[in-house]
């Protein structure tokens, strides 16, 4: 069944869930459940998020180009950019993308990961139900696959969070939406992101500047002290204040730690700071490469989401994708490379990542089409008629390096003529988690037990690996 959920009516229904985390209690493994699989060919995950809605015909799947010009019917135009040569023979991606073409050979692209069908299209929504694995509204507060990873690996440094999101703020639109999936749900506290919205400022990771040791020390032993005797004890269970009191010794411990210094990017060489420096993007991939060689386990990296900016295109999409293209195609190039250096590639799963694609007439997928939420002219009269608009789901890209992958390898086919929909090897969220996770060393099939019931960390326990993405 799809349900047909408004912005009103999501925020009820994730802050009914979140409040009900507080009432859980410890969440155990479910007694018939596998915790690991075999295979474990990745110690780290860094997930590199396109927020916003990455056109894959204007990206890693393009198709027939058509140049702008006045009078062009609307429905002639595939793709806004030419097509480029990769590293792997026969595959083509976009324009402005000649980094990540000159390293493709060190990895896989998907071109056919079809998104949830969630009735109306909300990018929350969609971000929630891509970093969750499961569709708003749930009964509990589902966890961050980022917190799941952190819960059942737990860290590599000890030092160092598990869980570590780069450059998302949750003061702008959407901030609420956002934070319903920013976080570990169930798990605990001590399981969610440590959150850095900007990677170039290491007041994150520091002491208030003046405020002597032992002041700093006073107010770490009362602000713990104020969370041991908060509400959550008498509203909700032990086991979240503990959890909660536990994610601030962790936080203390880094401020006190050697490890610290990862998050200082001024130690880098200015040539290599230079390399990154596309933007908060690109220094928070600098950063990530720095946390992969100090020992985080999980971290993202976004483009960040806000309505109607970055990769979010309802207009002028075709100006925005050069600027876009600029902010990432290098720093992912130079992640993937500085990795591969380093001999940390192998044992790390970098993902490329969007919510969901975009096409200029269809929203939602030909045959279970949702409210436009744009108006596209027929014919195009201005520039910024030019470009991807309307949510597409039933196509996507998604890049993959390291971790065990298959280099040079390229899954699924889209058709090439409008829609552009998945028509081989099609990849649900549900199977691309399973892949990932499988990648890490954690069975699909993991489950916990809350509320009396088997909650598995992919929906019901149905996720498979794509057995054919790996080495």
């Amino acid at each position: 069944m799809t349900i047909c959920l408004n912005r009103r009516s999501f925020l009820k229904t994730t802050g009914t869930a979140t409040l009900s985390a507080l009432a859980a209690g410890f969440p155990r493994v479910s007694a018939a459940s596998d915790l690991t699989t075999p295979r474990s060919s990745a110690d780290t995950i860094i997930i590199l998020w396109m927020a916003g809605g990455m056109a894959h015909t204007e990206t890693f799947d393009p198709k027939h180009y058509t140049p702008f010009q006045s009078g062009l019917e609307t429905n002639a135009v595939l793709s806004t950019f030419p097509s480029i040569d990769t590293a792997v023979d026969g595959v083509r991606i976009s324009e402005g993308l000649e980094n990540i073409g000159r390293v493709l050979d060190r990895g896989t692209l998907i071109r056919s990961y079809k998104a949830g069908d969630l009735g109306f299209i909300l990018h929350s929504r969609h971000q929630y139900h891509w970093h969750t694995g499961y569709a708003p509204p749930q009964t509990v507060a589902a966890p961050h696959i980022g917190a799941v990873v952190a819960r059942t690996l737990g860290p590599l440094n000890p030092d160092v969070p598990a869980f570590i999101d780069i450059g998302q703020r949750l003061d702008v639109g959407e901030g609420e939406e956002l934070k319903a999936f920013h976080q570990a749900g169930f798990l605990g506290s001590e399981y969610g992101p440590f959150f850095v919205p900007y990677p170039d400022d290491v007041r994150s990771v520091r002491p208030p500047e003046g405020m002597t040791p032992s002041r700093f020390e006073n107010r770490y032993r009362q602000y713990r002290a104020l969370a041991e005797a908060s509400p959550i004890g008498r509203y909700g269970s032990d086991y979240q204040k503990e959890s909660l009191v536990r994610s601030m010794e962790n936080a203390h411990r880094l401020l006190s730690s050697p490890a610290s210094k990862a998050f200082d990017l001024t130690l880098e060489p200015q040539e290599v700071y230079d390399r990154y420096n596309t933007g908060r993007f690109g220094l928070g991939c600098l950063l990530a490469r720095r946390l992969t060689e100090v020992g985080a386990r999980f971290i993202e990296v976004t483009t960040e989401y806000e309505p109607f900016k970055m990769w979010d295109t309802h207009e002028n999409g075709h100006t925005r994708l050069i600027d876009m293209k600029k902010l990432v195609d290098a720093p992912i190039a130079q992640l993937v490379l500085d990795l591969e250096e380093r001999g940390l590639l192998d044992r790390t799963l970098i993902v490329v990542a969007s919510e969901f694609s975009r096409d200029m007439l269809v929203e939602g997928k030909p045959d279970q089409k949702v409210k436009d939420q744009v108006e596209v002219p027929a014919v195009m009269t201005e520039m910024k008629h030019y470009g991807m608009h309307r949510h597409f789901t039933d196509a996507g890209s998604v890049l993959l390096f390291g971790g065990g992958i298959r280099k040079g390898h390229l899954h699924g086919v889209t058709a090439d003529e409008r829609p552009c929909r998945t028509i081989k090897d099609p990849v649900s969220i549900e199977d691309l988690h399973a892949t990932l996770y499988t990648a890490m060393g954690i069975s699909p099939q993991l489950s916990y037990d809350i509320e009396q019931r088997p909650f598995y960390i992919t929906r019901d326990g149905l996720g498979k690996p794509v057995e054919s993405l790996f080495a």
